[in-house]
């Protein structure tokens, strides 16, 4: 590896001296082809001045797309691309010491030792004076980062040499978790490091507990990328990540009396120890400006504002594998030049630091408040600087891999571009602008490169989350974008045109107005005229025709007449509705694949939601269901758990390959596993009782069943039905005496987390309901026990790998047909927890594989939502009357003196925006509180915890759901691979991990 040990010297607590070597070189002979270079060096060298190794990997002559791989060759390629790996990386481990084999020795445990007293030494963020936790922990993973560096630099430079086809996952959250123990773990070093860590006076889980979660993200979309760029690396795959590195996060939530606080994260306030700055990787992204055109007629785009976006890399690594892939963050800001130093020496320091404000503001939050315009703006900004500055990086990586012959057309035989929700569609406009305008690329083969070089995941069904922009805003932000915007949706409607003809105007126009990217703006005339209504067909309001006529009646001809006149007519103001870009119209349009992320999800994608486009081009239309990686969600955070599947399995091989848990079948009446079953779970309870208590202050039993809602705060993931359905239970056990509620109740432990949007206002009202009710309940002596609700704050991955193993009852109860997915729910029943939820998302699938009987499953089904809806805007919907007593006892004040007037409204009358019940909560509560009732029968007739353990069903059929390196979810990413030739995946729409 890259130091050598000095045992006595950390044992006798002095900073150990490294041992020189002498530089090494290797060479691994590709066999692709007679006519290209086949070999590939690598040279280490170690000098004891610098006290460090350099590993890098050169070829002999650059690959030129003039003497391009076959099929054959690919073949070739793809079968050899993890030997070639392999034997790189062996060579180096031959020399350095092979990382895989650091458990087996103390002397590694010693050399790692080294390796961190190295590094708190020489590379420090902190006084040079002791070694406390934080101190060690940067130490730590700056030593691990050494190992990440070199397996990762070789990783590109086989990518670069082989010149493979590379997938690029845009996404604007990365929910990644802490990075320390994910990455000792998939490099095996956990032995090592926890028994050089005890050498220098720490324990392992100490130190991992310092790493602040990294604040990329905030629910399901950013744990989905971060697990998909893990299982890309597990399975070897080319890819790379690109986001932006947001400085204060969404927020850091706290809980207060007056329910949800927000304050700016403070993740990187002590630095970042896992992030590379790429100073000499910057792209320079305008905003506002003008479009002109030359003499030669190629568009300009001139003017405006310019900032820079500047790469940070974070290396991803694989399990049980050298492959070390990329997340590429960019940060924003201005050049020197663009400082105002007149101004600032005159005293406007306020105007001389203006630009350098206004760029680095576009990395300061994730989903800042759109409220306002300046909000908007500042969106769409960051929505375009990680299309523009990622999209001109991965257009430079491929000039430089072609060489000197660069072959557009051969772009997307190289390059998938994935757009993890519509928050990177402006990457179609902006492949576009640097295809015809920079490249000179006519535009129907620029067009044609772009669709086939980029693919689009569907994230949801609710119409607020599919994006709509002001093209006002947009026109003055990114004119030239707009221009081209503009021409991709003027050959849609000809293309629609074609399709359906001009002879039912009626069923065009309703095509047009459903599929068109631009909304509310003009037809081009030579469709327009085919709408254009006869005059004597429009309607007049013939109580304005009397205000300028005495007459009573009208002959068709006096009316076709005062049509005519009717610019004397005094109507009232009519509402123009705003012209806005749909850019999930224009990511159908522009990909060459859509996905929905859950069986169910995907039907709603194709039957609703795109229906008109399904039916036009139905080859687009794909379903990936989501997935997790079963390496942090069971093996990393449930450790226990992971021994005992070992154990009873005979191996580790079950972490990628969980077919093999099928094997526990055969012990699911084994008493001896079932018993340490529950001794793991029991750890693990105890573990989140701690945990409560210091971040709560409240004292729960880890005799409860631990039942468990993680997850974003929203009125369609109703956290409001669960907690009426407690305030139900609650009510009820005040109505008894203490023998009846233990009698007819189990001893629950109810546990929320999940942050509301800052602007969501409801969402707010939800979580404040949720913490006075908590605070009742948990101080009420006549409960005691047998109830207890807790609101955990700022919930995040790390709170999850917590909680998750520890629980024993999961939520997952939307409104049927509005969650995409959920990955949360996979996550719960791989570490042996029962769910309760509706028909929605991945939990039809769940269901389907772990067997009734091992889901609590209420509610209407998504088939049934719009007519229920409908049922009640007839005002023909009568509530239960345990609802209307729970409504009731809110508003009582017994919870506090807040008023939940709005909230409890909220599920009242018949129609009107925030009415109505539109998540039909009222209408699945009877069906909930009855099911619930069965959960408490079965856990407290114990036929759950003879369930629970057995694992063959828990488990074993979790295999098509569970993983994003096993059962459905490879095959997910491997079902996406792309011809041989190319030797690398197109993420046509994939969606594994979570």
């Amino acid at each position: 590896m890259a130091y050598c040990s000095a045992a006595a010297s950390v044992c006798a607590g002095r900073a150990p001296t490294l041992l020189d070597r002498s530089s090494i070189s290797g060479s691994i002979d590709l066999n692709i082809s007679n006519n290209t270079s086949n070999r590939m060096f690598f040279t280490a060298t170690a000098k004891s001045s610098y006290r460090k190794r350099h590993f890098y990997v050169r070829s002999e002559a650059k690959s030129k797309l003039k003497d391009p791989v076959t099929v054959e060759q690919g073949l070739v390629i793809r079968a050899t691309f993890s030997r070639l790996l392999c034997e790189c990386f062996k060579l180096i481990a031959d020399h350095f010491g092979d990382a895989r084999s650091v458990d087996k020795s103390t002397a590694d445990a010693e050399a790692v030792a080294s390796r961190i007293t190295y590094h708190a030494e020489f590379t420090p963020s902190f006084s040079p004076e002791g070694f406390d936790l934080p101190k060690a922990y940067y130490a730590t993973a700056q030593s691990i980062r050494d190992s990440l560096i070199i397996n990762w630099n070789a990783t590109y430079d086989m990518y670069e040499k082989m010149n493979v086809k590379q997938a690029y996952y845009l996404s604007m959250e990365f929910l990644q978790g802490r990075a320390l123990s994910n990455a000792i773990g998939n490099l095996e070093l956990s032995g090592s490091y926890g028994e050089a860590l005890r050498k220098l006076g720490h324990k392992l889980e100490n130190v991992v507990s310092q790493e602040p979660d990294a604040a990329l993200g905030n629910g399901g979309l950013g744990r989905l990328a971060s697990c998909f760029l893990d299982s890309l690396a597990t399975l070897n795959y080319p890819a790379w990540g690109y986001g932006l590195r947001y400085k204060y996060g969404l927020f850091k939530q706290l809980i207060t009396k007056e329910g949800q606080e927000e304050v700016a994260e403070n993740w990187l306030e002590m630095g970042n120890p896992w992030e590379i700055i790429r100073n000499d990787i910057s792209y320079p992204v305008k905003f506002y400006g003008k479009v002109v055109t030359g003499s030669d007629g190629k568009k300009r785009w001139i003017g405006g504002e310019d900032i820079v976006a500047v790469a940070h890399d974070v290396p991803i690594p694989g399990y049980k594998t050298k492959t070390t892939i990329n997340l590429r963050l960019w940060s924003t800001k201005v050049p020197s030049v663009d400082f105002d130093l007149s101004a600032f020496n005159s005293g406007e320091h306020t105007k001389a630091c203006e630009s350098q404000a206004n760029a680095e503001k576009i990395c300061y939050i994730l989903y800042p408040g759109d409220d306002s315009l300046e909000g908007k703006t500042l969106r769409l900004q960051q929505q375009y600087t990680l299309c523009s500055a990622s999209l001109q990086d991965i257009v430079k990586c491929f000039e430089k891999r072609s060489g000197e012959n660069v072959l557009w057309k051969e772009f997307p035989e190289k390059v998938a571009v994935q757009m993890n929700d519509t928050h990177p569609t402006l990457c179609i406009p902006e492949l576009m602008r640097i295809l015809v305008d920079l490249k000179g690329i006519s535009w129907k083969e620029a067009w044609d490169i772009t669709q086939r070089t980029v693919a689009y995941t569907n994230h949801t069904v609710l119409p607020e989350a599919l994006e709509k922009w002001s093209l006002e805003l947009m026109q003055k932000l990114l004119p030239r974008h707009v221009e081209i915007i503009e021409m991709i949706d003027e050959e849609l409607v000809n293309d629609i045109v074609a399709e359906f003809g001009k002879s039912n105007p009626i069923l065009l126009e309703r095509k047009l107005n459903a599929m068109r990217i631009l909304e509310n703006v003009e037809l081009p005339s030579s469709i327009a005229d085919l709408f254009i209504k006869p005059k004597e067909m429009f309607a007049i309001d013939t109580s304005e025709v009397s205000k300028v006529s005495d007459k009573s009646s009208l002959t068709d001809e006096e009316d076709e007449l005062d049509v005519n006149e009717e610019k004397e007519v005094d109507l009232p103001p009519v509402s123009i509705p705003p012209k806005m870009v749909r850019m999930a119209n224009l990511c159908v349009v522009g990909g060459h694949v859509v996905n929905g992320v859950a069986e169910i999800h995907s039907e709603i994608v194709k039957q609703d939601v795109f229906n008109d486009f399904y039916k036009l081009w139905p080859e687009k239309f794909q379903n990936k269901t989501n997935g997790v990686t079963p390496r942090r969600w069971i093996q990393y955070c449930n450790p226990d758990l992971s021994k005992i599947i070992t154990k009873w399995i005979g191996g580790e091989d079950w972490v990628l390959n969980t077919e093999k848990l099928a094997e526990l079948r055969k012990f699911a009446d084994n008493e001896d596993l079932q018993s340490e079953w529950r001794a793991a779970k029991r750890i693990n309870k105890l573990k989140v009782v701690s945990f409560l208590k210091e971040k709560t202050g409240y004292s729960v039993s880890p005799d409860g069943m631990f039942d468990i809602q993680v997850k974003r705060i929203h009125e369609y993931k109703r956290q409001l039905l669960n907690i009426l359905g407690i305030v139900y239970r609650y009510k009820k056990m005040k109505e008894m005496t203490a023998v009846e509620r233990k009698e007819k109740f189990t001893s629950r432990v109810c546990i929320f987390g999940g942050k509301a949007f800052a602007t969501y206002a409801q969402a707010k009202r939800i979580v404040k309901l949720i913490t006075d009710v908590g605070a009742t309940i948990n101080n009420d002596p006549d409960i005691g026990d047998l109830l207890k609700v807790v609101f955990v704050p700022d919930y995040n991955v790390s709170v999850a790998e917590l909680l998750i193993p520890a629980s024993e009852l999961s939520q997952h109860i939307s409104t049927a047909g509005m969650e995409a997915s959920g990955t949360s729910n996979m996550k719960f029943s791989m570490n042996g927890c029962i769910l309760i939820g509706t028909l929605d998302g991945a939990n039809v699938e769940i269901r389907e594989e772990v067997g009734e009987d091992n889901f609590f499953l209420f509610g209407a089904q998504a088939h049934e939502i719009t007519g229920f809806r409908k049922e009640r805007a007839e005002g023909k919907f009568v509530p239960d009357a345990r609802f209307e007593e729970v409504k009731e006892y809110v508003r009582s004040g017994v919870f506090g003196p807040y008023n939940y007037d709005e909230l409890m409204g909220s599920l009242e009358g018949n129609e009107g925006f925030g009415r109505a019940d539109y998540f039909l909560v009222g209408k699945d509560f009877p069906s909930y509180i009855e099911c619930q009732e069965k959960v408490d029968k079965a856990y407290k007739d114990q036929k759950w915890r003879r369930r629970n353990p057995n694992l063959a069903a828990a488990w074993s059929e979790l295999q098509r759901t569970m993983a994003a390196s096993s059962g459905r979810n490879p095959a997910t990413i491997h079902a996406t691979a792309t011809t041989p030739a190319t030797a690398a995946v197109v993420v046509s729409g994939s969606s594994s991990g979570g």
